[in-house]
């Protein structure tokens, strides 16, 4: 099974090394997607943290967005971390930015502070339980479907899950814990979707 990272900018390598790490038992390989050939026989696919309107850019540059968003609908697995879920957004709160509107949330970027204002929160997810991650120059979770906030950080949401997409404000892969890319791997296994790139 194969799972697709965009991989123009971003925590890319780190997505990469947890993806690999939370299905080494599982026969995972994982793929950077540059084009639009190499979503061909992917199962799911993260949008890293990053940069949205640079990712945003070059996505489209590379004729890889609106393949992204109809893969996505036809059913295959997608997560957005930080500036990925604004791309998954419905409304991204930067008009530079059009949303894929996947996900239905409304975020603001850059909500939390600037880089000096990172910080390591304790978020409670459902079914996972407590865990420390960074917030990094994250977005808030303004609106969302109230049935897709499965993690929050005291009474914000920080992540989201609806049908085959999940959205986080922070930053997973930046720790050693990998239960929500296992969670994510857990996903893509149950969706059996394998992308035929068109």
């Amino acid at each position: 099974m194969i799972v697709g990272i965009v991989g123009f900018q971003g925590d890319v390598q780190e997505h990469i090394n947890s993806l690999k790490a939370a299905g080494k038992s599982r026969g995972i390989q994982v793929r950077q997607i540059r084009r639009p050939d190499d979503m061909n026989g992917i199962s799911g696919i993260v949008i890293p943290g990053g940069e949205s309107t640079t990712i945003y850019k070059l996505l489209n540059t590379y004729r890889i967005y609106d393949l992204i968003k109809m893969e996505c609908k036809s059913g295959m697995p997608v997560m957005g971390t930080c500036a990925g879920l604004i791309l998954i957004s419905k409304d991204t709160g930067d008009p530079r930015v059009n949303g894929m509107g996947i996900l239905n949330a409304t975020v603001t970027r850059n909500a939390y502070g600037r880089q000096k204002e990172s910080f390591m929160g304790e978020i409670t997810v459902n079914s996972i339980g407590k865990m420390v991650v960074p917030f990094i120059r994250a977005p808030k979770i303004v609106n969302a479907d109230e049935d897709s906030i499965i993690g929050k950080y005291g009474d914000e949401p920080v992540m989201l899950r609806k049908g085959n997409v999940l959205g986080l404000t922070f930053h997973p892969e930046l720790t050693d814990d990998l239960r929500i890319h296992g969670m994510f791997l857990e996903m893509v296994e149950g969706e059996g979707y394998i992308s035929t790139g068109e």
